[in-house]
């Protein structure tokens, strides 16, 4: 058989071998990848999935529009199964303001849909609104869980994601220091003190400074890119923390150079030592933002992908891998600084 890694994972079957990781660290062996997993009727591109289960069937959230244009819509479809077939709906409407409303993270808990959204990303300020819903249809938007704070690490906060720990709620989300040029975000977390979904928030600080990933483009690199973002955190069966999130690789051509990575660490503040990329395209093109699911004894990777094959435009695919790898994994090969 031909090295999987080698392959492009555009439109591999489910039930077929796709990719593996071949760099300096950590190696995963995907037994699935679907790509891509549907073509969207309404839409360029698709990014910043987030797929729920409510009970009865799958719903997937994430932002719908072009990237060229940088116009963005708040992405609803369903499935029977997580494979599909989707159906798209309407984009979800919020009573919300600001020129980047998308990148929505949503959780699913007693019967409500939590969603949690940034209202811009490629400027200074911004919030992490907080919406309701009951059928994932229609939704009653809440007070902000967070602000932006000028002039600090959060000067600009965009991409949040709820998360349960150990019982407790957290928001994990990109925090950008003011900048000139490029934004720089890292990787914050807050939790909720009323350990509600309804807050009030308190910010833990900083868990991920991207200058301490050694696979990402550091900030003085002559064709600095972008910071990381697209974090999201999952408990283990083991107990440790999983930290899923998008850096920039230091080498290659732009369009080429965006992944997802893992981090471990054994609490939500950290340290976090990075595993590295994980998900290999096997040809021209990049892949990020993405959530990770755990089901039965597989970690299911729900990712955003462009390659040549699909012109470029993003795309959502599904991989997975026997999360044994995970947890044999005892120490990774780089440990990443706890930033707070």
């Amino acid at each position: 058989m031909a090295n999987p890694g080698s392959l492009p994972y555009l439109a591999v079957d489910r039930h077929n071998l796709p990719c593996t990781k071949t760099d300096p660290f950590m190696s995963l062996l995907f037994s699935a990848n679907q790509f891509p997993l549907f073509q969207p009727k309404n839409t360029e591109d698709l990014k910043d999935p987030c797929p729920v289960f409510d009970g009865e069937i799958w719903h997937v959230f994430g932002s719908s529009g072009n990237v060229k244009q940088e116009k963005w819509s708040i992405l609803h479809a369903t499935a029977p199964d997580l494979y599909g077939p989707w159906t798209e709906h309407e984009p979800v409407s919020l009573a919300v303001e600001g020129s980047g409303v998308a990148a929505p993270g949503v959780i699913f808990e007693d019967g409500v849909f939590h969603m949690f959204v940034q209202t811009e990303f490629m400027k200074s300020g911004g919030r992490c609104e907080h919406a309701i819903s009951r059928d994932g249809f229609s939704w009653e938007v809440q007070h902000p869980a967070l602000i932006a704070l000028p002039g600090t690490g959060e000067d600009g906060i965009y991409d949040p994601h709820p998360a349960i720990i150990d019982g407790k709620r957290y928001l994990v989300y990109s925090g950008m220091p003011p900048f000139a040029k490029v934004p720089q975000p890292d990787i914050y977390l807050a939790h909720s003190i009323s350990d509600s979904w309804f807050g009030p928030w308190k910010r833990v600080g900083k868990i991920l400074d991207h200058a301490d990933v050694p696979h990402h483009n550091a900030r003085e690199h002559p064709d600095y890119e972008w910071g990381i973002e697209g974090a999201q955190l999952l408990q283990l069966p083991d107990g440790r923390i999983l930290l899923n999130a998008t850096c920039f690789l230091p080498e290659g051509q732009r369009g080429n150079r965006q992944r997802v990575f893992f981090a471990l660490a054994d609490s939500t503040e950290g340290p976090y030592r990075s595993l590295g990329p994980v998900l290999d395209p096997g040809a021209a093109g990049e892949n990020g933002h993405s959530t990770a699911l755990i089901t039965g004894e597989e970690l299911t990777l729900f990712y955003q992908s462009r390659l040549c094959a699909t012109n470029n435009l993003w795309r959502y695919g599904i991989a997975t891998f026997n999360l044994a790898q995970l947890l044999l994994s005892q120490s990774a090969p780089h440990p990443v600084a706890s930033a707070a």
